[in-house]
């Protein structure tokens, strides 16, 4: 499970802020005052073109930023809305179904988010340093023409989820319209008002949550951010409310947090299974961890995007956790039944206010982990591959249309049709991210020329080879390959009656396989035949994330900067970081 399987932030906290992240070195000259930018600008999405820059590889939104102002807090609340949204819920509660007890649970959620923390910070370096998105710090790796190899691949997973996501929603929209107006009800049924498999009421609330989340993403990233740190609290707030009201409905006494179900195992017996759990939950995020690139590139400082992951991920998770098994729990005295979907819980509560409280915080829940995780990625991803023609929002708008066109709701009941597919895809997201870390922390020493990510200059240092690093290449084969064979081949033989030996618990390892192979293949073919090379030529040049970087008064510049070219990008406003072009 990749993206996976349904799917794939908090107050202002105070920023120990550190000036600059690439800055110029310590003899450089203070940074300039200059103008804000225009009104109704958005000042964290605009990238800086320069002159030198190939229009076939730049544009204003794939081009180093001109200033990055996202604080921890911003990040704490990307990460709450990406972690509350109904699939969250649901994934969270499964859990439960493999013969787990509670602590067990609650010891896999916690110790799987802790390791998609370590890789969050591994893979947000490269974009905070440099101000460049997931598929542009590519062209590090993979070269200025091979990046789109990986953007493509994440694209179009994020097109599908996005469509699978943009139903789940417009299922609370629908309790909502059947509550409130129950003429519709007539509307809801697909043999009298249906098409290609979805009702007609179905087509009204998918349709207002396309046009909702479409509205949100064209007016650009600050606008998104806005969103986000306003969505995310506010879910928090209602899961808060429905699990004190069930608590209060059945009493804590009569609260059991042994929700276990099926065979109840051993310890020795559930160790594999905690193991498949934890495995489980990083695959989860395991489509926004590789893009999360996109997000660090606006982070402040590099210690912020830190200090933002550890809040939204470890804290923020365990708290979910704890919520979600205090929910899942009293749903049984209060119900008679074990719940783990919010969607059905609310639905059960039958009360009027509940109904509409409950169904649209999850519709909001469900719109934030859209944008964030799927909407955003495929803008970049598509954009990266003809910016001259394709922008970042016209990029987001082909997927918004294409997760329409795959008509989600008809593959989705279908766990086959989502495992050949998105399981083939989703398998090359460890590949992917493995190769991007040996490239970046190993291969590269953290050192990317930023001016020579955007140059087709067959002279360049990203050219490698007509515009393709193929040591990059051969390792995406060399680990997509296994990858995507242990997702696959288990269930495909079982499909075939070729055996009757169950193996299909190895797809929850094809993450981690993928991710090991492809560090290693990459590190293996570049000792071979090495292709990114000349690390210490022109170093003044470099974005150098292992230079050691102190704290700085404000305005002034710490030792280990970058410097791209010649002159400092004016200042930027208050409250945010000055690139450097």
């Amino acid at each position: 499970m990749t993206e996976s399987s349904v799917s794939p932030p908090p107050s202002h906290a105070h920023d120990m802020v550190t000036t600059v992240a690439e800055a110029a070195p310590p003899h450089a000259a203070p940074v300039p005052p200059a103008a804000p930018p225009a009104s109704g600008e958005d000042a964290p999405a605009g990238g800086l073109v320069k002159p030198g820059y190939d229009p076939r590889l730049a544009n204003e939104d794939l081009a180093p930023l001109r200033h990055q102002n996202w604080s921890s807090y911003n990040i704490f609340a990307f990460w709450m809305s990406d972690v509350h949204s109904v699939g969250g819920y649901v994934t969270a509660g499964s859990l439960f179904a493999l013969g787990l007890a509670s602590w067990q649970v609650l010891f896999a959620l916690v110790a799987g988010i802790v390791i998609v923390n370590v890789f969050c910070n591994l893979v947000a370096k490269p974009s905070q340093m440099t101000g460049v998105p997931y598929p542009v710090i590519n062209r590090a790796i993979f070269g200025v023409l091979g990046a789109n190899i990986p953007a493509i691949v994440r694209g179009l997973i994020a097109i599908a989820w996005y469509g699978v996501q943009t139903y789940l929603a417009s299922q609370a929209l629908i309790i909502i319209f059947l509550k409130f107006w129950p003429a519709t009800a007539a509307l809801n049924d697909v043999r009298g008002y249906g098409f290609l498999g979805l009702s007609a009421l179905g087509y009204i609330c998918y349709a207002i949550l396309w046009v909702a989340q479409a509205a949100v993403f064209w007016k650009g990233m600050e606008a998104i951010r806005r969103f986000i740190d306003w969505a995310g609290p506010a879910v928090y707030v209602v899961m808060v409310v429905l699990a004190v009201y069930l608590v209060s409905q059945a009493g804590w006494q009569n609260i059991s947090l042994d929700l276990s179900q099926g065979e109840v195992l051993g310890f020795g017996e559930s160790i594999p299974v905690m193991l498949g759990a934890i495995a489980l939950v990083v695959s989860y995020f395991s489509g926004p961890m590789l893009n999360f690139g996109d997000f660090s590139r606006y982070g402040r400082s590099f210690a912020a995007v830190k200090r933002g992951n550890l809040l939204g991920l470890p804290v923020n998770f365990l708290f979910f956790s704890i919520l979600t098994v205090i929910t899942a729990s009293a749903t049984v005295p209060v119900f008679g039944e074990l719940i783990t979907d919010p969607i059905h819980t609310v639905q059960r509560i039958d009360t009027p206010f509940a109904i509409l409280l409950g169904g649209l915080t999850f519709v909001i829940a469900t719109v934030g982990i859209n944008i964030v995780a799927n909407f955003i990625s495929p803008a970049f991803d598509f954009s990266n591959v003809n910016p001259r023609r394709i922008s970042w929002r016209t990029g987001g708008m082909i997927a918004a249309v294409g997760s329409v066109l795959l008509t989600p709701w008809n593959w989705y009941g279908n766990p086959d049709a989502i495992h050949y597919t998105l399981g083939l895809l989703g398998a090359l997201i460890g590949p992917l991210f493995g190769i991007l870390i040996a490239g970046y922390y190993v291969c590269s020493r953290q050192r990317v020329w930023v001016d020579e990510l955007f140059t087709l200059d067959r002279a360049g240092r990203y050219w490698f080879r007509g515009g393709y690093n193929p040591n990059a290449v051969w390792a995406t084969v060399a680990a997509g390959l296994p990858a995507i064979a242990s997702v696959l081949v288990p269930k495909l033989l079982l499909d075939l009656e070729l055996t009757t030996a169950d193996l299909t618990w190895v797809a929850d390892y094809s993450w981690f396989i993928g991710c090991g192979l492809g560090f290693v293949a990459l590190l293996a073919l570049e000792r071979v035949s090495p292709r990114i090379t000349g690390l210490d030529r022109d170093l003044a040049a470099a974005s150098d994330g292992a230079a050691e970087r102190v704290a700085a008064p404000e305005g002034t510049v710490p030792e280990g900067a970058v410097l791209e070219g010649a002159a400092v990008d004016a200042a930027a406003p208050e409250g945010t970081t000055p690139r450097h072009p």
